[in-house]
């Protein structure tokens, strides 16, 4: 199920500089999220497990099954939403696991998603948005007229952006030390930016949802691209620095002024 992933001297000084202990593995079944039995398959490979757990009061009532089942005791691995790449801290060492699915997908590009995943392994932040908003979850679905799936889905945006706020700047720095990953990192970019600069045109004309132009947004935080308004409000200092609270503040006031 899990096999060790050979990487390129780069991804090693990376993960050297961020993430020293992690393992990386390639999957042999694509997933959103790992049943169980699989996950626990980590087992054969790490030295522990230990499944991380948040209290039910930070979920609102409707909240998806998925995310109800991340939050218990269960030993849950990915998200939808994770991408090709997902890593987790809830095995010691941490790992970092990268699916088929991202076969065919230019090799410079991929060992850029898997340096990225190991530099958000080091930050030691939580791998999953419920342990970013916590309890303030709750106010962030009050916030957001949508249902249950839709929010779920601007919040893991959110917490995409927050996380591209603080690497983005260790990803500039690769120029020198990490050329490869520098211009992956840069041609990522590139290929976004007609797509980004014209999302509030098209939520505007109804041809893209905001769960989908808010994904697209924050996941362009990292590579540094201008953003459209509202989420050009998240490109801040002030997001890196006051997280949960600033982004439901943020909520609030766009949709008080998409109501209007």
């Amino acid at each position: 199920m899990f096999e060790p992933r050979d990487c390129s001297s780069s991804v090693d000084a990376v993960r050297d500089e961020h993430a020293p202990d992690a393992l990386v593995c390639d999957v042999a079944t694509d997933f959103e999220t790992l049943a169980p039995a699989q996950a626990e398959d980590l087992g054969l490979l790490v030295d522990a497990l230990e499944p991380a757990s948040y209290p039910t009061e930070w979920l609102p009532a409707d909240a998806p099954t998925l995310l109800e089942r991340y939050a218990s005791s269960t030993f849950t691995i990915g998200m939808p939403g994770d991408g090709s790449i997902v890593w987790t801290r809830q095995t010691d060492p941490p790992v970092v696991l990268v699916k088929p699915r991202i076969e065919g997908s230019p090799e410079p590009f991929v060992e850029f998603l898997v340096a990225e995943a190991l530099v958000e392994c080091g930050l030691e932040v939580p791998e999953q948005f419920i342990g970013f908003f916590e309890a303030q979850y709750r106010d962030l679905d009050r916030a957001v007229p949508f249902d249950p799936n839709s929010t779920y889905q601007i919040a893991a945006a959110l917490y995409d952006g927050w996380l591209g706020v603080q690497t983005r700047e260790i990803f500039a720095g690769w120029h020198d030390t990490h050329p490869d990953l520098a211009n992956a990192w840069r041609d990522a970019g590139d290929r976004l930016e007609d797509r980004v600069s014209g999302l509030s045109r098209a939520v505007a004309r109804g041809e893209t949802d905001f769960a989908d132009a808010t994904e697209l947004a924050c996941g362009a935080i990292k590579h540094g691209i201008e953003l459209p308004a509202p989420f050009d409000a998240l490109d801040t200092a002030a997001y890196r620095d006051h997280g949960p609270d600033y982004a439901i503040q943020w909520a609030e006031t766009t949709f008080d002024a998409l109501a209007e």
